[in-house]
């Protein structure tokens, strides 16, 4: 029956916003823009920008993207709040890594994840 992913696609309200938050504020380069859709580079994972369908299920939720920090969990952290981005909770700790959440320009859960050490 599924094959497989596709794609990635993150429903945003407003797309010109939403590339702003994913190229300046993440540091993503956008490598496809066409009206109500663009794709992010997400090192070698497409992440597609997607106005929402009108006749969708309106619901408010959406994907979950996970990113790999550059650098230490703490210094990204610090680097994405320099640019206003807000952490609504600590760094949760887990015997499979660690996590951070936020949320893009959109309201969509972002999170960042470091692998256990060693």
């Amino acid at each position: 029956m599924i094959k497989g992913v596709a794609n990635v696609w993150v429903p945003v309200e407003d797309t010109d916003r939403a590339v702003g938050f994913y190229e300046n504020t993440l540091g993503l380069p956008v490598v496809k823009r066409d009206g109500p859709w663009a794709e992010v580079d997400a090192n070698g994972v497409r992440v597609g920008l997607n106005g929402r369908e009108p006749k969708g299920t309106q619901a408010s939720g959406g994907p979950v993207l996970t990113f790999q920090p550059d650098g230490s969990l703490e210094e990204t952290i610090e680097q994405l709040k320099s640019k206003g981005v807000e952490f609504p909770a600590e760094i949760s700790e887990h015997d499979w890594g660690r996590v951070a959440t936020f949320k893009d320009s959109e309201g969509n859960d972002l999170q960042l994840y470091e692998p256990p050490q060693g």
